[in-house]
């Protein structure tokens, strides 16, 4: 099986932002930017989620998920506020690949069925953000990590899968954007219990948490950002005037690093994986 390596890029209205724990975002720049760069250095697919979904209700990515999808030719998947059928079938017609459902999910189950049913199941990725309990059980959360469901994460990612999910994009909350490396045991349990891909997402901090994640975690295919995004973000002339009434701009105007990561691009981790004997696609893009 060839290893997918997808960018997340988490949206909050026009901008890319990211945050630890789903939380604290910070915005890094603009999204049509970091996916050019992406798309062009070898990226498999990416994920757009709406970072404020929540707040509203519904997703706001329609028109970046449009300008993206007529510019980059690889699969995108978009979650964030998507809670019927016809808010999915909005963002696939707006070019999205595939759609990422977490709350709506929990809350109607059956939504996977049809939307499988409607749409394909390749077309529908059931996202799990969980967090580790202190009996080690781990629980799904809602709302970029903020709301406990009770759900235990497990058996409701076998279940996702037999109602019709393609894929499951499962988030360690506690380790998302700490670069302390990958919950293996996390992945690892639902991989070996479901019989779809697994995309492990929440920790990569440098391009051994990768390769333990596939090896040792089971997974299928690596969300990542921090370990990107700030590798990426040294290489864009950023003006900091254009983002003012976009909320956290601190990082833009104080020249500092992110420590918590090893910067590495797509080509290095991918030759990397490669030579630990890993299948990955090795290209890179003219645009």
């Amino acid at each position: 099986m060839t290893i997918r390596i997808i960018p997340r890029l988490d949206i909050k209205g026009p901008n890319l932002v990211k945050g630890i724990h789903l939380e604290g975002l910070r915005v890094l720049g603009k999204p049509d930017q970091f996916a050019r760069y992406y798309y062009e250095t070898g990226a498999d697919e990416l994920i757009y989620q709406d970072a404020v979904a929540s707040l509203y209700g519904r997703n706001n990515l329609l028109e970046i998920v449009s300008r993206t999808a007529r510019e980059i030719f690889i699969p995108l998947c978009v979650g964030g506020g998507l809670r019927t059928v016809d808010d999915i079938r909005a963002v696939l017609r707006a070019g999205a690949d595939k759609v990422a459902v977490n709350t709506a999910a929990i809350k109607n189950p059956e939504l996977i069925r049809k939307a499988a049913r409607m749409f394909g199941s390749s077309t529908i990725v059931v996202a799990i953000e969980t967090i580790r309990q202190p009996d080690g059980r781990y629980l799904c959360y809602t709302d970029c990590g903020r709301e406990e469901t009770g759900v235990e994460a497990i058996g409701w990612a076998q279940r996702a899968a037999e109602l019709g999910a393609g894929e499951l994009l499962v988030t360690s909350v506690d380790r998302e954007g700490t670069g302390k490396g990958f919950d293996l045991d996390l992945t690892r349990a639902i991989a070996a219990t479901i019989g779809v891909p697994v995309i492990a997402h929440g920790g990569a901090g440098k391009m051994d948490d990768i390769h333990r994640v596939i090896t040792e975690g089971k997974a299928d295919a690596v969300a990542a950002a921090s370990v990107l995004h700030y590798e990426a973000f040294r290489r864009f002339d950023t003006d900091e005037r254009e983002f003012h009434s976009e909320g956290n701009i601190s990082f833009l105007t104080s020249e500092r690093g992110f420590s918590k990561v090893t910067l590495v691009s797509i080509p290095e981790i991918k030759e990397y994986l490669a030579e630990c004997g890993v299948q990955v696609r090795l290209e890179r893009r003219a645009v």
